[in-house]
């Protein structure tokens, strides 16, 4: 079996996923952004020698342009090693639709069978950087984490900055952390880029809580293992077909908190981003003249290996053509 170190490849993959969309920034089209997306991932993935399929997309077979939960990608030639693929072509559509910071490209990939298959429904998040892992609970108040955040990363909790997405079923968490004097950064979509960002102190973000999609609580795991932070979770699902959903998924306790390494049980998987829009952590794509720059960010688990990459894509001889 040949295995590659498949680094390079799949940060192509994301980049490809970016340069589609990125023209069509604030058009205000979401459906033609996530599809251009979509596209440039598939066309870059034909290049990627691997057997991969996908087990964290966005919907089901019937559901096209978006991708599909068991789609295979890569060459699948013979003698290539077998992946789980997880990943989203756009996170943060309405934002790139809207001409909005924060959106990205991600993709994870890991040995077959080690992605944990998450349901498309909500998870309680709270992730962190390395200096501070270990010191995070969910089943404490926010209060109390940014507390052991603080003395964790040696800051007064004044100085400590807690990522939360604008939504209404954030106002309690939004008022905790104000309560005890925490920074808070409201973020409206993307919430990948915003746990990428906990992992670099460069980026001033210290903290991410909240409520949001599991599929994209996944793909943060695999960054955050890469990267020695945490994140830990949990399910929440609304009804009892989601409930059955989760457990389908392999997860009979749904009440069960989940680390980095519940969601990703490989000490070997890699991670890569593409920023459409400038993050706290990636800046957004340039264009100028005829070429386009795109900045990224890869990473490898098992080897620690962590590369940005800023890249020059010629537009007119680039394999991935821009929508027009």
């Amino acid at each position: 079996m040949v295995n590659h170190d498949i680094a390079m490849g799949i940060v192509r993959v994301t980049e490809a996923a970016a340069l589609a969309c990125s023209n069509l920034l604030g058009r205000g089209d979401v459906d033609l952004i996530e599809k251009a997306a979509v596209d440039g991932v598939r066309h870059a993935f034909d290049l990627l020698p691997i057997k991969g399929r996908v087990v964290i997309g966005e919907c089901d077979l019937d559901k096209k342009p978006i991708m599909y939960i068991g789609e295979k990608v890569g060459t699948w030639e013979d003698g290539l090693k077998e992946y789980d693929v997880a990943i989203d072509p756009l996170d943060g559509s309405v934002l790139v639709a809207k001409g909005r910071p924060n959106a990205i490209s991600a993709v994870a990939v890991s040995e077959k069978g080690r992605i944990f298959r998450a349901p498309q429904i909500y998870m309680k998040k709270m992730a962190v950087g390395p200096k501070a892992k270990g010191c995070i609970d969910l089943n404490k108040s926010l209060g109390e984490n940014i507390k052991c955040v603080a003395e964790a990363l040696n800051k007064d909790v004044e100085e400590v900055t807690v990522m939360i997405q604008d939504r209404p079923r954030h106002k309690e968490l939004i008022e905790e952390a104000r309560s005890v004097g925490a920074r808070v950064k409201i973020f409206g979509e993307g919430d990948i880029a915003a746990a990428l960002a906990t992992a670099f102190e460069e980026t001033g973000v210290d903290m991410l809580v909240g409520i949001g999609g599991a599929p994209e609580g996944v793909l943060a795991a695999a960054a955050l293992k890469c990267l020695g932070g945490e994140i830990l979770v949990r399910l929440m699902p609304e009804n009892q077909r989601q409930i059955d959903m989760c457990k389908r998924a392999g997860l009979l306790d749904v009440e069960k908190i989940l680390s980095q390494d519940d969601l990703i049980t490989s000490d070997d998987v890699y991670f890569a981003a593409t920023a459409i829009t400038d993050s706290d952590l990636l800046k957004g794509i340039i264009y100028k003249e005829n070429y386009a720059t795109t900045h990224s960010v890869v990473m490898r688990s098992s080897n620690g290996v962590l590369r940005f990459v800023d890249a020059i894509h010629k537009l007119d001889t680039s394999l991935i053509k821009v929508q027009e």
